[in-house]
């Protein structure tokens, strides 16, 4: 079978899992150390969509670790069907998550002069949080395209 650069098993299929959490945990932390993110139903939407692709990604990130350990080939059909799925699916919720916190913050902080009306709001956090919940679903993104092309040719 031939090796596809972020497939799964792969030591960059591992550094693209690790991405992804490593973005989605500095997503949680940032948007969860700022006051008032309570208030706002699109940022705690926000944190559980990244709170499900950390799990997701830290899952398949230790199945990459025993698949290099072990040298087992993860390439079949119904695994990848299954990562297919799942890529699929967290990428939908990362994307909507982040899209929603966006329009929010836009509206508050551009639209509106919110923030500047209110600077007792960490604006700024909520920002740094979307950016980086962005980046992981560009990660998610490349992970389930990869995942798609190899349940194509399997």
């Amino acid at each position: 079978m031939k090796e596809i650069i972020g497939g799964p098993g792969t030591v960059s299929g591992l550094l693209l899992r690790i991405g992804q959490c490593v973005f989605a945990a500095a997503s949680i932390s940032i948007m969860t150390t700022a006051t008032e993110f309570a208030s706002y139903t699109s940022f705690c939407y926000l944190i559980a969509s990244m709170g499900l692709q950390l799990l997701w990604s830290f899952g398949l990130a230790c199945l990459d670790i025993y698949a290099l350990r072990r040298k087992k080939d993860l390439q079949n059909p119904v695994l990848v069907s299954l990562f297919v799925v799942g890529d699929w699916v967290t990428a939908m919720l990362s994307l909507a998550a982040a899209c929603s916190s966006a329009g929010v913050v836009v509206l508050y902080a551009r639209d509106m002069n919110f923030c500047k009306t209110h600077p007792d709001l960490p604006c700024s956090r909520y920002e740094i949080s979307i950016l980086l919940a962005f980046i992981t679903w560009l990660q998610v993104s490349i992970s389930s395209h990869v995942m798609f092309w190899i349940l194509a040719s399997v």
